[in-house]
């Protein structure tokens, strides 16, 4: 099957052709010795099997930058089992002598070359006129214009494709003396050959608005929260949907297999916790459908040079401020999106503050404790609220100029942004890219994902306790003949959160709380709090349904009723166990945390290394540690002073 390697600039149009050229059919790879993304795909083109390699988009094959090495490598012939049979040549039609050299650059590999032209509809709205076969005479090679947006002269360009002589580019000494190109480009080139028309004009305007300070954060502001909006909204069927297809999965499973250890692993173990990630699958895909959308338009790049001026502040650059603010949706994608960041050590921070913006996972945990903290004020209790984001941005944007001044320090790449031309965004190289990100979370996250719920399980389900005599004694007394459905309910109810305590008492993740709980007893907590806490570290979600397990409670959907219930819980003292200590330093321990293994699979991918997510759980665990201590001392310091006062 021959292969042909897809080379270009950036914002050339390469990856819309090759998802025009091979679409579902194609799939994500890191070559080895590389965390660059490639994109290979197989596709028949005039009834030939052909495999394409989309290749990062570079400016020069010899530059110090890891993108331009896969390249190098690729074109090269040095990466095993992938050397390319020819080169596909994207060029810019509006920037044709820039595009040009960049072919000059590659014709010393000597494999044969073929040249697709894009963005010929710009250039002729510019008044510029190429003849593709004219350009294809002066250079020796096939030339052919295609638009894969539109899917105009695609079809032409398969089949140059399919039918490409193994000839390389004949003009290669000729081509390197002063003037060459020039010379080509009059031959194939007619009409205006410049800029100035009314669409540039407008260019022009828009870019003064997008690109002003003021005007330019307004506007990025605004349009961020619509993307979240729409996140939110579009999302929440889909996965009200994923919820109840996994609950339906898990009743027909625990109806079908008889009571037992496969009936508990695969329905509270592996459905159980494989739904509670998954669910997050539309937030991801939509995500990533409008981000693409946005930097189709041309959009993106300019937003990016206006959040650069605040970014630089801490050592980051304009375009992690994108990853940063899609975390607060998921910290997932948000890591994921880290790729836009061309610097290492920008995109390495990047990723390792990420977990700490205030994803959707944690709202419920806010939602309770700040309702524990003030019951009786809403004010104080949303601006708790909004309190917890700001501290999780304050925490990030710190941490990255702690690292960026620390082991990550070096000069950073300057943002050096080509602002490519305002165009209208193709939603069929949007759906691909989120298709392809979706899959990618689902490969890379889900076997990882799927031993840690097995794990957590295991430790939580045994050793097995048998029920406790409270528990006995209200069954026996449901079982009564004078007693009526409601208390019937009620008996149950409270037998099974008697059950459910004795296990996770008596199971290794109880034995682990109480043994940890010297560790968390500064922060106010006891061995029931530590138990819920270190459940928590799998997903920041568990922490309610375990605590409210532990305190004998029903974790119904009243927030207020479940408040209420853990508002009234005691110590073995008898003291309050959710008193205002301990409840803003188990608020401020989770707004800093790191409580979610998937995002630790997730940037062990992106980083392809173990060493950084150990970076990023300890680092995060320190300074959630350091600062709910604090809290917890300073209330608990401001209450005795008041109290002797």
């Amino acid at each position: 099957m021959p292969r042909i390697a897809m080379v270009g600039n950036p914002n050339v149009g390469k990856t819309s052709l090759f998802n025009r050229l091979c679409g579902l059919r194609a799939k994500t790879a890191n070559f080895p010795g590389s965390t660059v993304e490639a994109h290979i795909g197989k596709c028949t083109l005039a009834g030939k099997p052909v495999e394409i390699i989309d290749l990062p988009g570079i400016y020069a094959m010899d530059l110090a930058l890891p993108e331009s090495k896969l390249c190098r490598d690729c074109v090269g012939g040095r990466l095993e089992g992938l050397e390319p049979d020819a080169l596909l040549v994207v060029v810019d039609a509006t920037n044709l002598q820039r595009g040009l050299r960049f072919m000059l650059s590659l014709a010393a590999s000597r494999r044969s070359m073929l040249i697709a032209l894009t963005m010929t509809d710009l250039a002729t709205a510019r008044g510029v006129s190429i003849d593709p076969v004219k350009l294809s005479a002066e250079l020796g090679i096939p030339v052919v214009a295609a638009n894969g947006r539109s899917g105009e002269g695609v079809a032409l360009l398969a089949h140059a494709i399919a039918s490409a002589c193994p000839v390389p580019f004949a003009h290669l000494e000729a081509a390197h003396a002063p003037g060459w190109i020039d010379r080509q480009i009059e031959g194939s080139v007619g009409g205006a050959q410049s800029i100035g028309t009314d669409a540039d004009s407008l260019a022009d305007r828009l870019d003064s608005a997008f690109t002003h300070p003021l005007l330019g954060t307004l506007c990025f502001v605004l349009l961020m929260i619509a993307v979240f909006y729409a996140i939110f909204t579009l999302a929440a069927l889909p996965m009200d949907w994923i919820e109840a297809a996994f609950a339906a999965l898990g009743s027909f499973t625990a109806s079908t297999l008889p009571e037992g250890v496969l009936n508990s692993l695969l329905v509270d173990g592996i459905i159980g916790g494989v739904s509670g990630t998954v669910v997050f699958l539309p937030q991801i895909a939509i995500l990533f459908f409008l981000l693409a959308l946005i930097e189709d338009t041309g959009y993106l790049a300019r937003a990016a040079f206006v959040m650069d001026r605040l970014m630089c502040k801490f050592g980051l650059p304009g375009t992690a401020f994108i990853p940063l603010l899609s975390s607060h949706a998921c910290a997932l994608p948000g890591i994921m999106s880290a790729r836009l960041i061309p610097d290492p050590r920008d995109r390495l921070a990047t990723i390792l503050i990420a977990p700490f913006m205030s994803c959707s996972a944690r709202v419920g945990v806010y939602v309770l404790l700040v309702m524990i903290l003030f019951p009786e004020s809403p004010f104080l209790a949303g601006l708790a609220f909004a309190g917890c984001y700001a501290l999780g941005a304050i925490a990030a944007l710190l941490t990255a100029l702690l690292f960026r001044k620390t082991f990550l320090r070096g000069k950073s790449r300057p943002m050096m942004l080509e602002l490519p031309p305002y165009r209208f965004p193709c939603f069929r190289t949007a759906f691909y890219t989120s298709y392809d990100r979706s899959v990618v979370f689902l490969k890379n996250a889900g076997g990882v994902i799927l031993a840690i719920c097995i794990v957590m399980w295991w430790i939580s389900a045994y050793p097995q306790s048998p029920p406790p005599p409270q528990a006995e004694a209200l069954r026996a007394q449901a079982q009564l003949p004078e007693t009526n459905p409601e208390q019937f309910d009620a008996f149950e109810l409270e037998a099974e959160v008697l059950t459910s305590r004795a296990q996770q008492q008596g199971s290794y993740a109880g034995m682990l709380g109480r043994s940890v709980q010297p560790v968390f007893a500064p922060l106010g907590l006891d061995d029931r709090l530590t138990v819920a806490v270190l459940t928590s570290f799998l997903a920041r979600e568990v922490f309610r349904s375990t605590i409210t397990v532990l305190m004998e409670t029903s974790d119904g959907d009243d927030d207020d009723r479940v408040a209420d219930q853990l508002r009234k819980a005691t110590r073995d003292d008898g003291t309050p166990l959710f008193d205002t200590a301990t409840s803003a330093s188990l608020l401020v321990f989770f707004v800093l945390a790191m409580q979610c293994l998937p995002t630790l699979a997730v940037t062990r991918r992106e980083t392809g290394s173990w060493k950084w997510p150990a970076v990023q759980f300890f680092w995060m665990s320190a300074v959630a540690y350091l600062a709910a201590f604090l809290t917890h001392t300073l209330i608990v310091a401001s209450t005795t002073v008041s109290g002797l006062t």
